[in-house]
């Protein structure tokens, strides 16, 4: 329902338009001069206005512009008994969003009020996503890699279109997928996503579509998958890039028929479901080397995103650094201190392989463990693993044994790399090309142990 103002100085035309409007549903607010139609706006903005040229005292064209001056996002459709390509050009040119000619013809009035109201919508949600992305959990930064992405973002959102967002880890793949939910006609829907690299091959196919009960050893119970927990809301397949072949098939089968077959020959049910899907792999050689299905990323790739890396936007790690403090002494407690220059330009200059989430962690660690009252840049030196090299980062050449040597070093190592990843012990040993089994023994030997729960932002 839809708040409109109609402003004509003939009462048989408001009355008309007030009965028309109200059948479909709208409220409706009437003004017969000018200045009446600016008190109505003062006391509340409507959602639209519909608005006479002609009208004794202020003309509409005057009304339109003082309006426009107090409400400069208002919607205002003129209405014209004397209309000419002149006045037509003359209302829009001053920000009227459309021109109607008396007699007004019933279905173009509600083509263009549907129009008006669909426009509108998108507006508020674009204002939204920029909000969201202005805001504290959220997005932050200036660099044009970056603005080029929120731009893209706000365009694609509103839509129904799939995409795919590809970027290293820890670029911010997953926020990228919630902004665009938020911007969309399912923002009030479930999101619901699924970590393709982190579900094993034989359970993938019973988290993405359900099972019924009996269909394998555990099954006992049916149970709804993930595409029909995400139904009229947001499906996001994050590291689609590692899941199986058969689940491909299904997956290709879902999005073709609309329809979903739980494990075990359940009934197929329907299901509307926007898929965005993630990736830190090439996908084009992924389907080279047979390993993922090219009509299936065919289907997804409707629009690509593409998150670029810390390295690409390292004006922006001063910002980033410093919403992340504020964001942790003010929600964690933790305690308020501050980067000296020198300490901000070695984060500036240091690598960030796990980029954005490993900047995060980072920050976190410096505020918990240096020693204050400011964060220097000697704190960067002892504890930040893999930054910026100095004498402390290869303390370990000094070991007095060999074996020494080889912990310390191995613990430096293994501790950049999980730091890299998130602390995702899965994907370290995948990205270091060894057993899980094998790393988690080196973590407990080396002593290794996660720091605070690390999140991408």
């Amino acid at each position: 329902m839809a708040d409109l103002l109609l402003v004509d100085d003939e009462p048989p035309i408001r009355r008309v338009l007030r009965q028309l409007f109200e059948y479909e549903g709208h409220q409706v607010r009437e003004a017969g001069t000018g200045m009446e139609a600016l008190r109505r706006v003062d006391e509340q903005v409507p959602d639209l206005v519909f608005l006479d040229v002609r009208m004794p005292g202020m003309d509409g064209m005057e009304v339109l512009r003082r309006l426009l001056a107090s409400q400069p996002g208002l919607q205002v459709i003129m209405m014209s008994g004397h209309g000419t390509i002149q006045s037509a050009l003359a209302a829009t040119r001053d920000g009227a969003l459309d021109f109607l000619e008396k007699p007004l013809d019933t279905d173009r009035l509600l083509l263009t009020l549907r129009n008006a109201l669909e426009r509108k919508g998108l507006a508020d949600s674009v204002r939204d996503l920029r909000s969201r992305i202005a805001g504290d959990d959220a997005m932050v930064g200036r660099a044009p890699a970056f603005l080029s992405l929120v731009e893209q973002i706000e365009r694609v959102a509103p839509t129904d279109a799939r995409v795919v967002i590809t970027g290293e880890n820890g670029t911010g793949k997953e926020l990228v997928a919630r902004a665009l939910h938020h911007g969309s006609r399912r923002r009030d829907r479930p999101f619901v996503e699924v970590n393709c690299a982190a579900i094993p091959s034989e359970l993938i196919e019973s988290e993405l579509f359900g099972h019924v009960k009996g269909s394998f050893t555990g099954a006992i119970q049916d149970r709804d998958g993930t595409f029909q927990r995400a139904h009229q809301g947001t499906l996001f397949l994050d590291e689609i890039g590692d899941m199986a072949l058969p689940a491909q098939a299904k997956v290709l089968r879902a999005l073709e028929e609309g329809k979903v077959s739980p494990v075990g020959g359940g009934m197929p049910r329907s299901v509307d479901v926007r898929v965005l899907a993630a990736t830190n792999k090439n996908l084009a050689e992924e389907i080279a080397a047979g390993r993922f299905r090219e009509d299936l990323f065919y289907r997804l790739n409707v629009v690509p995103l593409s998150v670029p890396p810390l390295r690409a936007r390292r004006e922006d790690i001063p910002r980033l650094v410093e919403h992340f403090r504020q964001r942790m002494i003010r929600k964690d407690g933790l305690r308020p201190l501050r980067f000296t220059e020198e300490a901000m330009q070695r984060m500036v200059r240091a690598d960030w392989p796990g980029n954005v989430r490993q900047l995060r962690n980072t920050v976190e660690r410096l505020l918990i463990l240096a020693a204050g009252p400011d964060i220097t840049a000697a704190d960067i030196e002892r504890l930040v693993a893999g930054g910026t090299p100095s004498e402390h980062a290869f303390a370990f050449l000094d070991a007095p044994t060999y074996q020494a040597f080889r912990d310390e070093s191995e613990r430096v190592f293994l501790s950049a790399r999980l730091d890299a990843h998130g602390w995702n012990v899965s994907e370290t040993a995948r990205a270091l090309d060894m057993p899980r089994s094998n790393l988690y023994k080196k973590m407990e030997r080396l002593n290794l142990q996660r720091p605070p729960e690390a999140y991408v932002t």
